[in-house]
């Protein structure tokens, strides 16, 4: 199989089975978004979710977090994973949206990543959901099911990754793609424990046709 054979198949399973896929964080604005995501680093969506509701309240906007210091935004996330480095994110980069960005949120990667606590992945996340930009965000779970399926080849990195999903995906399915990658990681194609037999996606992916031969080829056990 090719991979552009690989990659059509894959698409269509999840064009006819998860037609609708899309985060699963909640969030009301794209700075909340923001928050959001910075805050899930490292950390699950359900965590996440059940720290915000407070702070979007006590902070509903860029100046108010603005305002505050990372000492007091601390006890608000202290069930959060590295609760002081994402404080001090937090409280940054609500002051650079407020003295450079209008107290708006940027649109492109470039003005994205200069704020504090913003990677590629955070920075690709808000295009992609926020502006709907054909931006691939790569986590853990997107690079793990890239390379399982066999749609990635020997990349090493989430920017490695980043570009060759980029250039198999039509560039008006990127956006969706990557929720599909993320919730199929999340759910069917786990880090420990993938669960081949609900997939539906078995005869495209390689981890699975591996591993499916490597058991057939064992010698049964006479007990």
């Amino acid at each position: 199989m090719t991979k552009k054979e690989r990659y059509k198949i894959v698409i269509e399973w999840f064009q006819q089975n998860v037609p609708v896929a899309e985060t699963e964080l909640q969030y009301e604005s794209p700075y909340q978004l923001l928050v959001a995501v910075i805050l899930s680093a490292q950390c699950t969506d359900k965590r996440v979710n059940m720290t915000t509701p407070k702070i979007f309240q006590d902070f509903p906007t860029p100046e108010a977090l603005a305002a505050t210091s990372p000492e007091v935004v601390y006890e608000y996330i202290r069930s959060i994973s590295y609760p002081n480095n994402k404080a001090k994110h937090l409280v940054g980069m609500a002051q650079m949206l407020v003295k450079d960005f209008n107290s708006e949120v940027p649109d492109t990667l470039e003005e994205l990543i200069k704020l504090p606590g913003v990677g590629r992945k955070t920075a690709n996340v808000i295009q992609s959901v926020v502006f709907h930009k054909a931006a691939m965000a790569v986590d853990t779970h997107v690079f793990r099911v890239s390379n399982r399926i066999g749609l990635t080849t020997n990349s090493k990195t989430p920017l490695a990754t980043e570009k060759e999903l980029m250039k198999y995906i039509p560039t008006e399915l990127v956006h969706i793609a990557h929720h599909w990658l993320i919730l199929h990681g999340r759910y069917i194609c786990q880090a420990r424990k993938p669960q081949c037999d609900k997939c539906g996606l078995q005869l495209a992916c390689q981890f699975y046709c591996k591993t499916y031969k490597v058991l057939k080829s064992k010698p049964k056990s006479n007990q």
